[in-house]
């Protein structure tokens, strides 16, 4: 009994034995893989000096991508234009085909006749060259935020010369879409400002540019061209509306000082600021800028290969990039997300729906208030009433987002908006009854693009139809 005892002993201690220096094995050799894991990701991880120098104003990408291949080949997914969401993406969405009143709202404006949605940043030169908005008379200012080539030349003339300077006569030195070289010091690959207006409107605020942090710089260099501005009517200038703040009050006491207009209305004869896109703007009064969440930390986010972290540069939508945007701070499923996103862009849309319906009345009732015969003097305050309707709607509806970099705010801005527009549409109710005219008239349908530009046409050429019965 006890030598079977010893036996069956000296036989598990053999065991023992053997399964400890197996585990030991299997335990090493992990540790070297982690150990090598460690190492590489370390080596991965350090800054190396360029392979090759980037020239002083190269603004081909494609020469940047030697020293970056990983932030290249995700900015060249921006070519894919068939990208979308509810309200936004990357194809050419036809603007004028989805919301027929925009036609009416922008009469005797190029926006009237060619209001496609942007494909993205490798698709700017292309863009542009193809809009229906420009005219012989466009000037050089416009190719401002759509070519990398554009600080390539201002490194050489002065800005108040390209500005001056027709477009089309440009057009030879425009060679590439915005790129690398819009954003980066070639030299150093530190962000910097390479465009004149938000440089002048930052210091004309008292900034001092030298102190600016890089977080804030990762929401600056979006804003050189995601904002509102104009071309001073003398020299075709860019200026940022900016001398007295970036709300929309601001903006609008800025151009009412300057009693500023980029056209007159075709239909109601309204003088009007055309608002470009205000993104910049608009996200400054929401909670993501009050929590220092930059722009580029939702459409630029970073993204880790191996042991290297870097900014993607495949700009999109956060609804595409759900995982590596939105829910590195909200930790909801995708589904619900994108269903919150999309549930507070639908209100907002549903809201903008209700100004342009109302303004676009207003503009077709002034015009039938002229037929009728009212005077400037009568139809002074209605105008007034439908500019200030319009640069509301517009600086909601130009913006990109549909409303969601501030949400509380694109709704308060559409709510003035809409009253704007009911109290002209009350005036112009009280001028035609008053002339004995039967309301509600019977006006045009819009109900498609076609049929809204056929309409917009006959005012903009100077022949009306009658709209009193």
């Amino acid at each position: 009994m006890t030598s079977v005892g010893n036996s069956q002993r000296h036989s598990w201690i053999l065991w023992l034995g053997w399964i400890l220096f197996f585990g030991l094995l299997v335990i090493s050799f992990g540790l070297g893989l982690l150990g090598t894991s460690i190492t590489i990701r370390r080596v991965e991880s350090i800054s190396r000096p360029p392979l090759q120098p980037i020239a002083e104003g190269e603004s081909d990408s494609s020469k940047w991508a030697v020293n970056y291949p990983r932030q290249y080949d995700r900015y060249r997914r921006m070519l894919e234009s068939d990208t979308r969401t509810k309200f936004g993406g990357s194809f050419p969405r036809d603007y004028l085909e989805e919301t027929p009143t925009l036609v009416i709202l922008f009469a005797g404006v190029g926006f009237a006749k060619d209001y496609l949605q942007a494909r993205g940043h490798t698709r700017s030169r292309e863009d542009v060259l193809h809009t229906k908005r420009l005219t012989p008379a466009s000037p050089g200012t416009c190719w401002t935020c759509k070519s990398a080539d554009v600080p390539r030349l201002l490194l050489t003339i002065p800005p108040e010369r390209f500005y001056s300077t027709p477009f089309k006569d440009l057009a030879a030195e425009m060679n590439h879409p915005v790129g690398c070289l819009d954003c980066h010091d070639p030299a150093t690959m530190q962000l910097t400002i390479t465009r004149p207006a938000l440089k002048e409107a930052l210091i004309a605020q008292g900034r001092d540019l030298t102190t600016i942090s890089h977080q804030e710089m990762r929401s600056l260099v979006c804003a050189q061209c995601h904002v509102e501005y104009y071309f001073r009517p003398e020299d075709k200038y860019l200026i940022f509306p900016w001398e007295k703040g970036t709300s929309l009050e601001a903006i609008e006491t800025y151009y009412e000082e300057r009693n500023f207009a980029d056209w007159t209305h075709s239909i109601s004869k309204t003088p009007l600021v055309k608002i470009q896109h205000p993104d910049y703007e608009l996200y400054l009064t929401g909670i993501h800028a009050y929590r220092n969440v930059a722009c580029a930390d939702c459409h630029m986010p970073y993204r880790t290969e191996g042991g290297t972290k870097f900014t993607d540069h495949h700009v999109r939508s956060p609804l595409l990039n759900i995982h590596n945007s939105c829910q590195v701070c909200h930790r909801w499923s995708e589904e619900e997300i994108r269903t919150r996103v999309e549930g507070i862009q639908s209100k907002i849309r549903s809201v903008r729906d209700l100004v342009e319906t109302n303004l676009c009345e207003a503009h077709l009732y002034t015009a039938a208030a002229m037929e009728s015969g009212a005077t400037e003097q009568e139809l002074a305050p209605i105008r007034a009433a439908i500019r200030k309707a319009h640069i509301r709607w517009d600086f909601v509806a130009a913006a990109n987002g549909m409303g969601f970099h501030s949400p509380a705010e694109s709704l308060r801005i559409l709510a003035e908006g809409l009253h704007y527009a009911h109290q002209a549409k009350a005036e112009l109710t009280r001028l035609l009854t008053a002339r004995g005219i039967s309301l509600p008239l019977q006006l045009p349908s819009l109900d498609s693009k076609s049929a809204a530009q056929a309409l917009e046409q006959q005012f903009t050429a100077g022949q009306p139809p009658k709209l009193l019965p």
